[in-house]
Parts: C-alpha cells; sequence; structure tokens
C-alpha cells in the first residue's frame, strides 16, 4: 500500500498506521470493486483507492478517522480518479473518455441484490486468462494482497507476479471483458475457475502466506460470503454447495486454532468445546444436500473429509479409515501431489508413520511447507530425530507467516536429545 509509513516529526497521531492497515484489509476490495463498476477500468480504480488510502494515512492521524471511513475512500478515489481522467482526457483519447463518461455521479456503499464484488471475480475469472492469472488478480483486487504477498504465495519470484498481473490487467482492458455476472448459459465454463478463486482466496485468509497473523478473518469472511452468493446464484451446482460446506467446516475450527497468546494448535490438540456447532451444523446438512446428489467432486469430497472430522467428540474419535476411503476418492478425481500428501497422513493414522512416509517419496513438493511439515512429524514419530529437525527447519523456512514458523520451530526444539 503506497504512504504505508506514519508521517514522521510532530506530535504522536491520534490514528496509529496500523488502524488505516486493518481498514485497507478490510475494505480494499469493496472500494475497488465499486470503482470499477464505476469507471469500467481496473487500472483507473485500484490507483485510485491506493491513493485515497495514501490520503487517509496523510489526514486522518490529525483530523480523525471520519463517521463511515470505507465511504470516506470511495468518494476520495472516486474524485481522484476523475481529476486524472479530465487531465488525461485531451491526450488519451477515448479510452480515457469512455472511462469518464461512464463514471457515475455516486456509487453506492453496498449492494446487496447488484454485488459489485461478485461482478469483479467473475470478471477476473474469464476464461480467456489463465488460471494462475485468474487467482493472483482476484486475490489482488478483492483481498488487497500485495504482489510480494502474492508471489509468496505461489512461490514465484516478484517481478514474475508483477508481470502476470499487469498482463492479466491489460488483457481485461484490451479485450474488452465485461464487468458483470456472466448469462446462464455461460454460467458451467466460468464455475471452475471462480471456484477455485473463492477458495485460494479462503486458504490464504485461513492460513495466511506471511505476517505476524495466523488467520486473515476479513478473507475468510469474504470468501465465505463470496460462496453463499455463488450458491444462490447456482442452487443446482454440486461443487458450489460442497466449497461452501467445505469453508463452514473448516471455518468453524477457527477458535480453536490458536491459543491465548495467538500460538498455532493444531488439529489433534484443539479443544473440541471451542468449535462453532452452528456452522458445522450448517455444513454437514450442506455435506447430505451433495451426497443426495450422487454426483461427487474435489470440493464435496473434501467437505465430506470435514465433516468426519467435526463428528468427533475428541480426536482419538476420529474415523480415519473413512478419511482414507475419501481421500482415495479424491485422488482419483482429483489426482495432485497435495492430495497424495494429504491421503498420506489419513494413511499413518490406519496404517503407521513407516506406510506413510514410504508414500511421500517422489512428490515433487519440495518448495511446499507443509511437505517437509508432514515429512518430519512421521519422522519424529519413527525416532529419527536428527532428520526430523532438518525437516523442521525445511518446513519454517519456507513459510513467510510467523505464527507458523514459530509452531514447527517449537516442535523442532522440543525433539528429544539423539
Amino acid at each position: 500500500m503506497p504512504g504505508s509509513t506514519a508521517p514522521s516529526g510532530g506530535p504522536e497521531p491520534a490514528v496509529p498506521a496500523s488502524a488505516v492497515e486493518r481498514l485497507f484489509r478490510n475494505e480494499y476490495g469493496r472500494c475497488v470493486s465499486v470503482l470499477v463498476g464505476a469507471f469500467g477500468d481496473i487500472d483507473i480504480a485500484e490507483e485510485a483507492v491506493q491513493e485515497a488510502f495514501a490520503t487517509a494515512l496523510d489526514r486522518w492521524p490529525e483530523a480523525g478517522v471520519p463517521p463511515a471511513p470505507a465511504g470516506w475512500i470511495i468518494t476520495t478515489a472516486r474524485n481522484r480518479a476523475i481529476d486524472r481522467l479530465r487531465r488525461e482526457a485531451s491526450r488519451a483519447g477515448r479510452h480515457t473518455q469512455a472511462a469518464l463518461l461512464n463514471a457515475r455521479d455516486e456509487p453506492a456503499e453496498e449492494g446487496p441484490v447488484q454485488d459489485d464484488r461478485l461482478r469483479l471475480i467473475f470478471t477476473c475469472c474469464h476464461p480467456s486468462l489463465s488460471t494462475a492469472a485468474q487467482v493472483a488478480l482476484t486475490l489482488r483486487l478483492l483481498g488487497g494482497l500485495t504482489t510480494a504477498e502474492l508471489a509468496r504465495a505461489f512461490l514465484v519470484p516478484e517481478p514474475t507476479m508483477a508481470q502476470r498481473l499487469v498482463r492479466a490487467k491489460a488483457k481485461i482492458r484490451d479485450a474488452r471483458i465485461p464487468y458483470r455476472v456472466p448469462a446462464d448459459a455461460d454460467l458451467p465454463e466460468r464455475v471452475s475457475s471462480v471456484l477455485a478463486v473463492v477458495y485460494l482466496v479462503f486458504n490464504e485468509g485461513y492460513a495466511a502466506s506471511s505476517g505476524d497473523r495466523l488467520v486473515r478473518e476479513d478473507l475468510c469472511a469474504e470468501a465465505v460470503r463470496l460462496g453463499r452468493l455463488l450458491v444462490g446464484l447456482m442452487p443446482d451446482e454440486p461443487e458450489a454447495v460442497g466449497l461452501l460446506a467445505l469453508m463452514l467446516l473448516t471455518e468453524s475450527r477457527r477458535p480453536a486454532r490458536s491459543g491465548p497468546e495467538g500460538a498455532l494448535v493444531p488439529l489433534d490438540e484443539q479443544d473440541r468445546g471451542l468449535w462453532d456447532r452452528e456452522l458445522i451444523a450448517e455444513g454437514q446438512a450442506l455435506v447430505r444436500r451433495c451426497l443426495r446428489r450422487g454426483s461427487p467432486g474435489p470440493y464435496q469430497i473434501q467437505a465430506a473429509v470435514n465433516a468426519v472430522h467435526s463428528d468427533a467428540a475428541v480426536a482419538a474419535d476420529t474415523d480415519w479409515p473413512q478419511i482414507l476411503r475419501l481421500y482415495d476418492q479424491l485422488l482419483a478425481v482429483a489426482p495432485g501431489p497435495v492430495v497424495a500428501l494429504n491421503r498420506a497422513v489419513a494413511v499413518a493414522e490406519v496404517a503407521g508413520p513407516r506406510e506413510a512416509l514410504a508414500l511421500l517419496d517422489g512428490l515433487e513438493l519440495g518448495g511446499y511447507y507443509v511437505f517437509h511439515a508432514v515429512r518430519a512429524d512421521l519422522l519424529r514419530r519413527l525416532g529419527r530425530v536428527a532428520e526430523a529437525a532438518a525437516a523442521y527447519e525445511a518446513a519454517a523456512g519456507l513459510t513467510g507467516n510467523r505464527t507458523e514458523q514459530d509452531f514447527l520451530r517449537r516442535r523442532r526444539d522440543a525433539l528429544p536429545d539423539g
């Protein structure tokens, strides 16, 4: 975010920079969506919103936070965009003039029926864009992730991610990809990309790829909100229902996922009395709805796995054989190394760590910190202490999230001398 440091000199600011940063994280996507709807241009919208946040960072410490801060950002961004377009209209030609003419008098802050963010996600997930570009652009525009955060999440150099974003936005502009929810006839071919993006937004929120916080509640909430909208838009699409169920069942465990000091608590050590029973009931009902349709897909199967976890009052009661059968089904429907890794975790519970460790050989996941964390745990259980310590350190070195780093290094430090 431009200007993310507090102004130097003068009295202590009444509004800390962190307050503006939180608003940026929570409201950036909505503000950009409204401005894209107003001007029809992603670059104009994004630059104007960033300028508005920079202005807030400069003014609010002295003037105070306005009563409706998100509305202030939207109005300021809109005015900045109009000023820029007017300056450029004479020399930039028809494109800039069209954007200026398209600007509405006053963009609405809320859209309970005409949802700007849902329009934006379908625009970002247009089939002319690569899947990687779709996901990155949506996380950038709806989640406010920086280019550096996206690069870490996708395990690519930052310049590569920057170019990916530039090319994606240029393609949307040059191809005149419409800012709208597709017609019913076009939904099926677009739904898989949209669901993938929503799930990755949720995952970035539930296990933030960088920073001090384990969870970004704003992204989790946004992904669930978008998931509900998609189910409302496509009630007969079982994978949309399955994705919503998966997110709700996963989200239900969030209150138990960190301790009083914010430390990560793994699934088998969580206080299940803290799990959100309302979300579990809703998620399990959606899983049963999917089962009645008899058309299983990856999100539905993953939701079923989480439903089995949610049935166990204590970790020891978990039906691991059933989970293993579900992973067998998932591996057949959506084969891939991450699915194979998750299946190996279930194998460890059913057949033991030695059999599971053998399954990890050959998986090309050397850059994925979870692979090393799983391997470390299996090695620890087998008493191979030195190898486990090295694997824990490898895992900690591959995640940008400080809470996860601390957890992995505590596990390493707790290993017996050997």
